[in-house]
């Protein structure tokens, strides 16, 4: 039986350890800053664009990988009896996964799945991989499995700045004076059935911690649906007080069997700034 490698892009926001833990390969994204190239979680960090932006108003911009670039990444993890199960972002938010799939006709032994999710909403579907390449099953089943879960991932996270938004378009100058105004929290959804697209949700007012525990107990509270299996909190550099208070809040309302907090990388906190937080879990498939 052939070895199955797990393979994503580096949004998928599992963090070191459970790159460790899994021996995931990533394939890493490249962040522009200032027309200078660097490699995503290698030669920048979310802290640095952060500080680009405050001092110097530098706005980065994420860049997906081209076919060349995976061609360069797969070919040596195909060496002797192995296939890929690579998971990319959704193709709803860039062209990272088509430049995927068109690598995989090219090299075979490559089975590509649209995450059709962001961050550690496609994280979910990697560790999941992980799990079962490790149980022994072939890629082809890992990439079917994969393709019916993407349906039932949750994600969504709580901005507590529109400024970077803003700044990269993606929200009007009035709507962040608005938000800013009003002390207003918006929550962003992923459409999971549209490629990973987002929209903006309900809308919190007051401060983060309060906007926070209300944004944890209107995805958890009373749900009969989701797979306790696992969850993610996920966020762009917030406060350990923050963490803690969701994780409290997160361990009364659902009895998660593990709970991972990890940090997004700069491809997500590009776009959200600082102190956006997440929690990213999977509902049962429908019986």
């Amino acid at each position: 039986m052939s070895k199955v490698i797990i393979t994503a892009d580096s949004p998928c926001d599992i963090g070191p350890e459970l790159i460790k833990k899994y021996n995931v390969e990533i394939m890493n994204w490249r962040i522009m800053l200032e027309d200078k190239e660097y490699i995503d979680g290698v030669e920048i960090f979310p802290d640095d664009l952060y500080k680009a932006w405050w001092e110097r108003k530098a706005l980065p911009k994420s860049s997906a990988c081209v076919p060349a670039e995976y061609e360069a990444f797969f070919t040596p993890l195909l060496k002797g009896d192995c296939e890929i199960v690579h998971i990319g972002l959704g193709s709803g938010l860039s062209g990272s996964y088509q430049h995927a799939c068109t690598t995989a006709e090219k090299l075979g032994r490559i089975y590509p799945v649209d995450s059709k999710n962001l961050s550690a909403g496609f994280g979910l579907l990697v560790v999941q991989a992980a799990e079962l390449a490790l149980q022994g099953l072939p890629a082809p089943e890992i990439q079917t499995q994969l393709q019916n879960m993407t349906r039932h991932v949750q994600a969504s996270f709580l901005i507590d700045t529109l400024e970077f938004m803003r700044a990269g378009g993606r929200c009007s100058t009035m709507a962040m004076l608005g938000a800013n105004l009003f002390n207003i929290k918006p929550c962003i959804e992923v459409e999971n059935d549209n490629g990973g697209l987002m929209h903006v949700g309900e809308k919190y007012r007051g401060k983060m911690e309060r906007c926070l525990r209300l944004y944890v107990h209107d995805k958890l509270e009373g749900r009969k649906d989701i797979d306790l299996k696992r969850v993610f909190i996920t966020h762009s550099g917030s406060p350990e007080s923050d963490i803690e208070m969701v994780k409290e809040e997160i361990t009364a309302l659902q009895d998660f069997q593990e709970c991972y907090v990890t940090r997004a990388g700069c491809v997500i906190s590009t776009h959200c700034g600082p102190r956006t937080l997440g929690v990213l879990f999977v509902t049962k498939p429908e019986s």
